[in-house]
């Protein structure tokens, strides 16, 4: 494991801020659109979570260069996600070939998807050769008057 990420212990560990930029009242942001971050060192992880809804459409190449997570959990089972999750899950591959292979990384989708099952089965062998594992889970936790599937994730 590279020391930068057993040193950096969260999000705020890069003391910088992730997907904004400060921008002049005189300066219209189109709707839809993101203004560049700041050039800066990219910020470890050791578990970050992907936006649901319509936040999703605001994770691409540039974030997975940024965030570097050793898990990335891909939840939010809704029609709006299904839309641009095959572009989250490209922008992943794209994102990670910058970093090198040293740093292993593993997607836990936390629902069943179409999409995901053909980018898993389309991209394999792109997955192996950039150290991206992703995790199915065969367990059930039964809480309350409810199951559901789980995983087990230490670090």
């Amino acid at each position: 494991v590279p020391e930068q990420l057993v040193r950096r212990g969260g999000v705020g560990g890069g003391g910088g801020v992730l997907g904004a930029a400060a921008h002049s009242s005189r300066t219209p942001v189109l709707a839809g659109t993101r203004a560049a971050a700041p050039p800066g060192p990219p910020v470890y992880v050791d578990l970050a979570y992907l936006p649901g809804s319509w936040s999703a459409r605001t994770v691409d190449e540039e974030f997975f260069r940024r965030v570097r997570s050793l898990c990335y959990v891909v939840s939010g089972d809704d029609h709006l996600k299904e839309g641009v999750l095959r572009s989250l899950l490209d922008a992943l591959l794209a994102g990670k070939h910058h970093w090198g292979t040293d740093i292993q990384v593993t997607l836990i989708p936390t629902f069943d998807s179409l999409v995901m099952h053909e980018w898993y089965q389309e991209t394999h062998d792109r997955q192996q050769e950039l150290g991206i594992t992703v995790l199915g889970s065969n367990s059930t936790v039964a809480m309350q008057d409810e199951t559901f599937p789980a995983c087990k994730v230490e670090f």
